[in-house]
């Protein structure tokens, strides 16, 4: 799931256990290709910096693939404030309960029901700055 700064979904991949998330990354960054041009920094989690995904995205699209990385030194839980973006969007979408448990039977309608999840929620927000 890529999200913006706010926590709000810019696209979404489902993909089957089998695929690596590095794999299921360059899935993601090929469908926001011709939406997204102006992006020029992208933050992930540490663990896509390996097997050359930062190097290939910036071949392909001209971004630049940031790590989010643990303080040195640190032991223990400790909150990063880039990768807490997508945890936090994460959050919100498991309170829906569809989301919750897997109940799709193709990776197209989970992609849709994260979709649909994600206009709820947006919506809520506007009438709430309505009201």
């Amino acid at each position: 799931m890529a999200v913006d700064t706010l926590g709000l979904i810019l696209a979404v991949v489902v993909h089957r256990a089998d695929v690596q998330d590095q794999d299921g990354a360059r899935l993601l960054l090929e469908q926001m290709r011709q939406g997204f041009g102006r992006l020029k920094v992208l933050f992930a989690d540490s663990a896509y910096a390996r097997s050359g995904l930062a190097d290939w995205v910036r071949a392909t699209f001209g971004w630049i693939l940031q790590p989010v990385l643990r303080p040195v030194g640190i032991r223990g839980f400790v909150v990063l404030p880039k990768r807490w973006i997508v945890e936090r969007t994460f959050a919100w979408l498991g309170r829906c309960r569809r989301n919750n448990k897997d109940y799709e039977r193709t990776t197209r309608s989970s992609e849709a029901m994260l979709h649909i999840s994600m206009i709820n929620l947006m919506s809520r927000r506007l009438v709430r700055l309505k009201t």
